[in-house]
């Protein structure tokens, strides 16, 4: 403890004797790069918009590449062969437009984005499920076998409920793009479903010709198989898209359709036919529409 002679200002040292030292020209302690810095490759920077992770924003992304009116369904008949003004032959396929409508909407405001759902065949009301025959009640539709939905630009591209589309919904020369499930093959090897091109047929290979061969390492891979290992497995029955397919004829007393080449699936199957995205939209006005009204509702089946 000091004492208290020192207490007072003769007991100070000398002011010269006093380093000069102010806070504010303070060292600042720590390591600066004198490079550059790298740039980001993940393009963090504050002047760059955010991502919009809304409903609206994704339906503003995908306005380029939704349709701007609805598709429809068709029954695959088969394939035949036409002959093109210089002679030459060329594959096409039948598909046939079985009383397809327009069942309910989907609206922005209610579901989020705008689609029109349409429905084709016939079904007998004591083989439909109350829910679904309430649906088509509604709407005052005869019961439909197969229901799907088409997305769509806007709300220009909603037709009225009822409406029947007709093979002329589509013109000749147009592109479509053809949706159906593939032919189911059941389970199938790797040569076969992958295309793999097998093991030697000598040099001491026995019985494992068309073996798969090894699936994964022992060391170093984690000694196991990689998720999406191709290997084999049941192949076909998916959906499958063939696009860009030209509309070579169009038949609407028939209601056919005839398309250039051919699509997936069996005969039989139910076919969803589109405008192709990867085309120039076809300049056809939704009002050429061949409309009737329903006139077998359900209210009066039921």
């Amino acid at each position: 403890m000091a004492s208290k002679a020192c207490q007072n200002s003769s007991c100070m040292p000398l002011s010269f004797l006093i380093p000069r030292f102010s806070p504010q020209f303070a060292p600042r302690r720590g390591i600066k790069s004198i490079s550059k810095p790298r740039p980001n490759r993940f393009n963090r920077s504050p002047n760059l918009p955010l991502l919009e992770s809304t409903t609206a924003a994704a339906l503003e992304r995908k306005r380029f590449t939704t349709p701007l009116r609805t598709g429809a369904l068709g029954t695959k008949k088969g394939m035949t062969a036409m002959y093109d003004p210089d002679g030459r032959r060329f594959p096409c396929t039948v598909v046939q437009m079985d009383r397809v409508q327009v069942v309910a909407h989907k609206t922005r405001e209610r579901n989020g984005y705008f689609a029109v759902q349409v429905g084709s065949g016939w079904k007998h009301p004591s083989n439909v499920t109350r829910p679904l025959l309430g649906h088509f009640a509604e709407h005052k539709v005869s019961p439909k076998r197969h229901l799907v939905e088409f997305k769509v630009k806007d709300e220009s591209g909603l037709l009225d409920i009822g409406k029947i589309i007709g093979a002329s919904w589509f013109r000749e020369g147009q592109y479509v793009d053809a949706r159906a499930n593939s032919r189911g093959m059941g389970f199938a090897g790797g040569m076969k479903r992958h295309g793999f091109s097998g093991q030697p047929a000598s040099h001491g290979t026995s019985l494992t010709h068309r073996a798969m061969g090894s699936a994964g390492q022992s060391q170093g891979g984690g000694s196991r198989v990689y998720p999406g290992k191709k290997m084999a497995g049941r192949m076909g029955g998916h959906q499958v898209t063939t696009q860009n397919v030209k509309v070579v004829k169009v038949d609407d007393d028939m209601g056919l359709v005839v398309l250039h080449g051919s699509i997936p699936g069996p005969d039989g199957c139910s076919v969803k036919l589109s405008d192709a995205v990867k085309k120039p939209w076809p300049k056809v006005p939704t009002h050429l529409l061949a409309a009737q009204p329903a006139t077998d509702p359900v209210s009066d089946t039921a």
